[in-house]
């Protein structure tokens, strides 16, 4: 007998069970639904690319956290460790297919060879959207009310959208002359949640060579708190000597206002000077969305404006401005917070056969209720009744039709409402019609919003 082979997965990596891959589904399809709706366009792109295409584009760290190898050609290649410089490389290929402005979303699998942790994993699916091909601070708003309606519409009701903007940060360093130590200096700045301020404090000084003084005015402009236009009056003063740094505080400020002006709730949306977002390509206006009812588990939708990324591919202009969806950290926060139903199928509604020998009649209603729009699953045996109803409950299904040879010759079908145990009899006609009705008052719930 052949050996066993060890049955296990890669550290990082996990397979789904269909409650896992079904709520991951409804969440994807949520956020296409949100993204069309703006005009954004589907695209993919290679899971692998050449290293250089990536090499460098995140930052030390993501050149660390990357799977590369050499390929059977020889060819030295890496894994996308996201989809926005795949995208910049894309875009700047196809420039003369898709034109500008270009709205895409891209839902996709990523890797990073990170230490796993809660809700981080090392291959892992974003769900992307960017406008490349302008300037203009009306995507940048745009940007933000898509994040901002994404997760409204997934039923989560207790969350914040943090905004800074990258010429804001520029500006202080312009003005402290570190222009030349930004990667370093925001690095250390992007893990001040994680590690303090003392820690940060010692890395500002240690790694990214900040004078101590410096290093404090820094981290008291990071540190300002408020309502947004005492912020912005701050850092207004505080960057007068920098272009860059007033243009970025300008840029906040009419988006605060056009938020304001659009309804969203208040305390939605905040400005936070510590938002500095690791990746080295960031320009302009950033973003990081956090769960209030449980913010250790980091931001579950996070990007920015990257004005010059896809320079790096094309001598052609193309600013860019775009977020991400992060996936399995946002559906490791709904199993947390008990938000995802738990059911294992994607249909509501099972018939049962009581006849094997009406088993053309089964399937008949099968058909007529799939032609009219609704998932029906059709269990493959005549077993106990008994069993064929455990089954329905385990995997999550809302109905369960009943009919045996006298229902099925008088035209009559047992409708059963599994959750509650009632039922009800129907007249074969009045089927569809009565699904319908009842299943409109169920709610496939991820974070509590229906999807169906």
């Amino acid at each position: 007998m052949a050996k066993l082979i060890p049955n296990r997965t890669l550290k990082g990596f996990r397979d789904f069970l269909p409650t896992q891959a079904i709520a991951r589904e409804r969440l994807i399809d949520t956020a296409k639904a949100v993204y069309r709706s703006y005009g954004f366009a589907p695209i993919d792109t290679p899971a692998l690319e050449y290293a250089e295409v990536l090499l460098g584009k995140g930052g030390v760290e993501s050149d660390k956290q990357m799977f590369r190898f050499e390929d059977q050609g020889g060819r030295d290649v890496a894994m996308r460790f996201d989809l926005t410089i795949p995208f910049a490389r894309y875009a700047s290929l196809n420039m003369n297919e898709i034109g500008t402005p270009f709205k895409r979303y891209h839902i996709g699998s990523v890797w990073r060879g990170e230490s796993p942790q809660r809700g981080r994993y090392r291959e892992f699916t974003q769900c992307d959207f960017d406008t490349i091909g302008t300037r203009s601070t009306a995507s940048d708003v745009e940007t933000l009310l898509v994040i901002h309606d994404l997760l409204d519409r997934l039923g989560v009701e207790n969350f914040t959208i943090r905004i800074n903007n990258r010429q804001v940060l520029n500006g202080l360093l312009e003005q402290f002359d570190l222009s030349d130590r930004s990667a370093e200096v925001l690095r250390a700045l992007d893990k001040l949640p994680k590690i303090g301020r003392d820690a940060v404090l010692e890395e500002l000084s240690e790694r990214a060579g900040v004078p101590t003084a410096a290093a404090e005015q820094i981290l008291a402009s990071v540190e300002l708190e408020g309502e947004p236009e005492s912020i912005l009056a701050e850092l207004e003063s505080m960057t007068t000597a920098s272009e860059a740094g007033q243009s970025g505080v300008a840029t906040l400020r009419e988006i605060f206002d056009i938020v304001t002006r659009s309804g969203i709730s208040a305390g939605r949306v905040r400005l936070d000077p510590s938002i500095a977002r690791g990746l080295d390509y960031y320009t302009g206006t950033i973003y990081e969305t956090f769960l209030d009812d449980l913010p250790g588990i980091g931001s579950v939708c996070s990007g920015g404006r990257y004005d010059n990324l896809a320079q790096l591919f094309t001598n052609q202009e193309l600013p860019g401005v775009g977020a991400s969806l992060g996936v399995d950290r946002l559906l490791a926060a709904f199993e947390e917070l008990s938000l995802i139903d738990g059911r294992s199928t994607p249909c509501r509604v099972l018939i049962t056969q009581f006849d094997r020998g009406r088993l053309a009649d089964y399937v008949g209603i099968a058909r007529e209720l799939r032609s009219a729009g609704i998932d029906v699953e059709l269990y493959p045996d005549d077993k106990a009744i008994g069993k064929q109803l455990k089954y329905a409950n385990r995997k999550g299904f809302a109905l369960a039709i009943l009919a045996g040879a006298d229902e099925l010759d008088a035209g009559i079908r047992q409708l059963k409402v599994l959750k509650t145990g009632t039922q009800i009899e129907v007249e074969a006609e009045r089927l569809v019609d009565e699904i319908k009705e009842r299943l409109a008052d169920e709610r496939s719930s991820i974070g509590s919003v229906e999807i169906e």
